[in-house]
């Protein structure tokens, strides 16, 4: 397993541990100031992470079109997420991590097209890809806490 995948692997067990007990109402509150919510950041996540692997090597990804569409970069949250919308998007952030795992061990990624980020950097390569997304979960999982601070504090505000 590379160093990225074990960060990421590591951040994602630590934001499922951290959104273990938020409810559905809290997941799909979306707080003044933000234009997302817990949810659709944890979908965003297994979305951006099939972009930055799968599709810019010229490969399918593992999630439906449905689901790419929900939570891709520049998307927004426009329904109401149930419990097994939830419960999806967890599984999700374990299996397709699982995934890349094996296809990066296999050597899938061979025709890795090279991209820029929106801030710049330059991706040449699944293992430059694997570096950026280990970030870019941490960004989203700094998103997801002050999410889950903000809508915990408005239940208590209304109680």
């Amino acid at each position: 397993m590379t160093t990225h995948i074990k960060t990421i692997r590591d951040a994602r067990a630590w934001l499922l541990e951290q959104v273990k007990d938020v409810s559905i109402s809290q997941f799909n509150q979306i707080p003044p100031g933000f234009t997302n919510n817990i949810c659709w950041n944890m979908g965003h996540l297994v979305a951006v992470q099939q972009a930055i692997c799968y599709k810019n090597a010229g490969l399918p990804l593992s999630i439906s079109d449905d689901f790419w569409k929900k939570f891709r970069s520049g998307s927004k949250p426009d329904v109401i997420f149930g419990e097994c919308d939830i419960i999806q998007i967890k599984q999700l952030l374990i299996t397709t991590l699982d995934q890349l795992e094996t296809d990066y061990i296999n050597r899938v990624f061979a025709n890795y097209t090279a991209w820029s980020t929106r801030i710049g950097t330059k991706i040449t390569s699944i293992d430059d890809g694997l570096e950026f997304l280990a970030f870019h979960e941490r960004l989203h999982s700094g998103t997801i806490t002050a999410l889950k601070r903000l809508v915990s504090k408005n239940d208590l505000d209304n109680a």
